[in-house]
């Protein structure tokens, strides 16, 4: 299974996002600030930013992620936006949007460790897409961890997005609806991913 293990704050800096899109609310990074950057971008350039930052903040490669692009193109509506959205619906994402964990990182090393189910069925697929009216639960036999104690005595670590009905307590949330382009709330011009593979 590939793996990115790039470092987050320089990562962050070269994709111009904040590391809080990741999770990492105090990650910073003072190297090289000014840094050979060019005052201005080609064309290509600019859409392969957009392309490199959504793989990054979702951990995803690129094998993948040619493969959803694919997938969206032939699906009804606007390709960007169906392409967010089957992003956005990946496992690890939404238990990293419930809040049960901190990082999305985090989230797909829970999920590939075994300690979610969906609809009752232990899943251990970070790439699953859950559907709406899915119920994403913390596996009986994780909920005495300490992680997961913690969360339920502290609360959550983020607000959970409108499409997601989650009970902290209970450690459980409920697919509602499935997500649109409004509920993505990274800076993304998702038409330049567009226009970098249809050409």
């Amino acid at each position: 299974m590939a793996k990115n293990m790039q470092p987050i704050a320089k990562r962050c800096k070269a994709l111009d996002i904040s590391p809080a899109a990741m999770g990492y609310a105090k990650k910073g990074t003072n190297r090289n600030p000014k840094g050979q950057m060019r005052r201005k971008k080609s064309e290509y350039a600019t859409q392969l930013n957009e392309k490199q930052k959504v793989k990054f903040v979702y951990g995803i490669m690129e094998k993948q992620f040619r493969a959803y692009y694919e997938s969206a193109a032939k699906a009804k509506g606007q390709t960007g936006e169906v392409l967010l959205s089957t992003i956005e619906r990946r496992l690890d994402n939404v238990v990293f949007r419930t809040g049960f964990v901190s990082t999305r990182r985090d989230a797909r090393q829970a999920v590939n460790h075994g300690h979610f189910m969906v609809n009752g069925r232990r899943v251990n697929i970070a790439s699953f897409l859950v559907k709406a009216g899915d119920i994403i639960a913390v596996r009986e036999g994780s909920r005495n961890s300490v992680k997961f104690k913690n969360i339920q005595q502290d609360g959550a670590y983020c607000t959970p997005p409108r499409w997601l009905e989650v009970d902290v307590s209970n450690l459980m949330a409920k697919v509602v609806a499935l997500p649109t382009r409004e509920d993505v709330d990274l800076p993304i011009e998702e038409h330049l991913i567009v226009e970098l593979y249809s050409k």
